[in-house]
C-alpha cells in the first residue's frame, strides 16, 4: 500500500511529493499515539510499529538509491534515523521499550521538515 503511494510520489515534483510523505508520516504518528495509550502488547501497537517499519523501509530504499537527489550527508543522516526507528519499533514489539514519545517526536520533526 505505502510503496505504491510512495512510488507515485517519486515521479512528482518535489513539493507535492513532500506533502504526501508528510501525510504518511503524520498518519504513522497518529497510530503511534493510539498505541502509546493502548500499550506495547496491544494490537494497535503492533499495527503502528509494523506500519512505521514499512514506511521507513520504503524511505530507506529511496534514500539508498544513487539517483536520489538529496545531499549525501542528509541521506546518510536520514538512513541512520530510519535504522534507529526500526530498532526502536522492534524493541517496543518485544516489550523491551515503550519509547513511543521518542518515535513520535523524531517522526514529527521529519514531517515538519517536509513543509
Amino acid at each position: 500500500m505505502y510503496y505504491q503511494m510512495y512510488a507515485e510520489t517519486a515521479g512528482d515534483s518535489p513539493k507535492p511529493a513532500r506533502a504526501r510523505e508528510r501525510s504518511l508520516l503524520e498518519a504513522a504518528i497518529r497510530k503511534l499515539a493510539v498505541a502509546k495509550v493502548r500499550g506495547s502488547q496491544s494490537p494497535e501497537s503492533f499495527e503502528a510499529t509494523a506500519n512505521l517499519r514499512e514506511l521507513w523501509a520504503i524511505f530507506l530504499r529511496d534514500l539508498s538509491d544513487e539517483e536520489n537527489e538529496l545531499p549525501l550527508s542528509l541521506r546518510a543522516s536520514l538512513i541512520s534515523i530510519g535504522l534507529w526507528i526500526g530498532r526502536e519499533a522492534s524493541l517496543i514489539d518485544a516489550g523491551k521499550s515503550e519509547n513511543y514519545d521518542g518515535l513520535i517526536e523524531v517522526n514529527q520533526m521529519i514531517a515538519d521538515g517536509l513543509i
